[in-house]
C-alpha cells in the first residue's frame, strides 16, 4: 500500500490538489483512489467533488473517497448530490469521522493488534480523534428545518409536500446510524440500522415512509440491529407529545402456563425501572394485547393475561422518556434525548434479556430426573440418554457425531479429556458419549 498527500493534478486550465491518494497493489492488480477530507463544520462541495471525479476518470483511477462529519442516512449513500453521469467509471465512497473512530476503537480494544508499533499508532489516532479540537465532531445538528417542522407538528399544519420534511426525515435516519456507531463502539460489535431489502436498494423509499409517517402521526420510527440481542431495538420519536419510546419484542416461551411465561419475563427484568411497560400478545388474537407497567405485573402477573385459554405468543418491553426540543446538542436537545434513551434502554433492559431456550429447559428436566434416579440403586450397565453414570454424571448422546465439549466447560478442563484429545480420541470406549458433571 502506498499513500500520498496533496498530489497536484492539471485538469483543463486549472490545477487541483486532492488531500490524498491511496494505491493498493496485489500481484498484477492495482487499485487507486483519491481522498478528500473535511473537518469541523465544513461540508463537501459538489463542484469540487465532480472535478476530482473527472481527474480520477482521466487518470484511470478507481474511486474517490470522502471523509467528513456529515453522516448520511444509511451506509452506501453520499451526503452530497453528485451528477450520476460522473459515476459511470469512478466509484464514490463516503466515510464519516464517527465511523472512522468506531472502527479504530473496535480494532484496538476488541479485536486486537498484534504488532506493538501499529497498536501504538492506532491508539494515538484514537486519542487524536477523541480530542475536541481534532475537528472530528459528533452528530450535533438536526438542521435549519428542525424548528419550523417541530412548530408545524405542534400546530397540526404539517403536510407531506412541505420541502423541509424530507430533510428532517433524512437527519433522523442519520442520527440513528450515528447512534448505532456510538453503541457499537461501546459494545465492540457492529450495530446497524434495521432496514428492509427494498429500503437498502431504494433509499428514497425509506425517506418517503418517514415523511408520510411524520405528516400523519407526528412521529418517526427506526430500529437498530444489535448482534446477540434478544431482538431489534426500535425507537419512536413523537414530536407532538415530546416523547421518545424504545421497545423490543421478545418471543414468549412455547411451554408452560400463561402466568409461568409472564414470570419468565419478569424475572429477567429484576433490575429494570418500574416505569417499563409490558405488553402481551396471544396467538391468533386480534387488536391490541394487554399492557401494564412492570411494577404492577411484578405484584400480579395475571394482568398481562387477557384470555387464559389462549397461548401467549410475544411480549413487548417498552420504556418512554422525554424528548428534547433543541436542534443542537446539550441539555434539552433532541439529539441527546434520543442517544440517552437508547443507552438507558439497552443497559437497563435489553442486555439483561435472553431468549427462551427449549433445549436448556429439556436439559434441566433431564438433570432433575437423573438426580432423582441417583438416590436409588445405580445401574452402570445402562448408557441411554439421561441415564446415571458412575462418577456422578450424565451421558448425553448426539446421533451421527461426537458431542465435543466447549472450551469453557468443566469437562474440557478435565485432565482426562485433555489427554484423550491429544491422543486424537475422546473416551475411546464410548466414542458416541460424553461424560458431563452434574451441576
Amino acid at each position: 500500500m502506498q499513500t500520498y498527500i496533496e498530489v497536484p493534478f492539471i485538469l483543463g486550465d486549472g490545477k487541483s490538489f486532492p488531500d490524498g491518494l491511496i494505491r493498493v497493489t496485489r500481484g498484477q492488480r492495482q487499485w487507486t483512489a483519491l481522498v478528500e477530507v473535511k473537518t469541523g463544520s465544513n461540508e463537501l462541495k459538489a463542484e469540487q467533488l465532480e472535478r476530482y471525479l473527472d481527474i480520477a476518470r482521466e487518470q484511470g483511477f478507481d474511486a474517490l473517497i470522502t471523509i467528513s462529519n456529515e453522516v448520511p442516512p444509511m451506509a452506501g449513500q453520499h451526503p452530497t448530490r453528485i451528477d450520476k453521469r460522473k459515476l459511470r467509471k469512478v466509484a464514490l465512497h463516503h466515510i464519516p469521522w464517527s465511523e472512522v473512530l468506531t472502527v479504530a476503537v473496535m480494532q484496538k480494544e476488541y479485536r486486537g493488534v498484534a504488532d506493538p508499533d501499529q497498536a501504538w499508532i492506532l491508539g494515538e489516532l484514537i486519542r487524536y480523534l477523541e480530542h475536541p479540537k481534532s475537528g472530528a465532531l459528533e452528530f450535533d445538528d438536526m438542521g435549519p428545518s428542525w424548528v419550523p417542522v417541530r412548530e408545524s407538528v405542534s400546530a397540526g399544519t404539517l403536510r407531506p409536500s412541505d420541502a423541509a420534511v424530507p430533510d428532517i426525515a433524512g437527519r433522523f435516519d442519520a442520527l440513528m446510524r450515528y447512534a448505532g456507531l456510538r453503541l457499537g463502539r461501546q459494545l465492540g460489535t457492529d450495530v446497524v440500522p434495521a432496514l428492509t431489502r427494498k429500503e437498502l436498494s431504494e433509499p428514497m423509499t425509506r425517506t418517503q415512509t418517514l415523511v408520510s409517517q411524520l405528516a400523519t402521526t407526528s412521529s418517526m420510527t427506526a430500529a437498530l440491529r444489535i448482534p446477540g440481542a434478544v431482538g431489534t431495538l426500535s425507537v419512536t420519536a413523537d414530536l407532538r407529545a415530546a416523547r421518545i419510546t424504545c421497545h423490543v419484542d421478545v418471543e414468549a416461551p412455547r411451554e408452560g402456563r400463561p402466568t409461568t411465561r409472564v414470570n419468565w419475563l419478569v424475572r429477567q427484568l429484576k433490575d429494570a425501572p418500574e416505569t417499563v411497560r409490558l405488553e402481551s400478545y396471544a396467538v391468533h388474537a386480534r387488536g391490541t394485547g394487554c399492557a401494564e407497567l412492570l411494577r404492577v405485573v411484578r405484584e400480579n402477573p395475571s394482568t398481562l393475561i387477557g384470555d387464559p385459554t389462549k397461548e401467549l405468543r410475544t411480549f413487548r418491553v417498552a420504556l418512554t422518556s422525554i424528548a428534547g426540543t433543541k436542534r443542537g446538542r446539550g441539555r434539552g436537545a433532541f439529539i441527546d434525548s434520543v442517544l440517552d434513551a437508547i443507552d438507558d434502554f439497552y443497559s437497563q433492559v435489553i442486555q439483561n434479556l435472553k431468549p427462551w431456550d427449549a433445549r436448556a429447559s429439556e436439559n434441566a428436566g433431564v438433570r432433575v430426573a437423573a438426580l432423582g434416579q441417583e438416590r436409588g440403586p445405580r445401574r452402570h450397565d445402562v448408557a441411554g440418554p439421561g441415564a446415571p453414570r458412575a462418577g456422578g454424571g450424565l451421558v448425553h448422546r448426539r446421533p451421527g457425531r461426537l458431542n465435543q465439549p466447549s472450551i469453557n466447560s468443566d469437562s474440557a478442563r478435565d485432565p482426562r479429556v485433555q489427554r484423550h484429545r491429544r491422543a486424537g480420541d475422546l473416551f475411546p470406549s464410548e466414542r458416541d458419549q460424553v461424560h458431563l458433571p452434574v451441576r
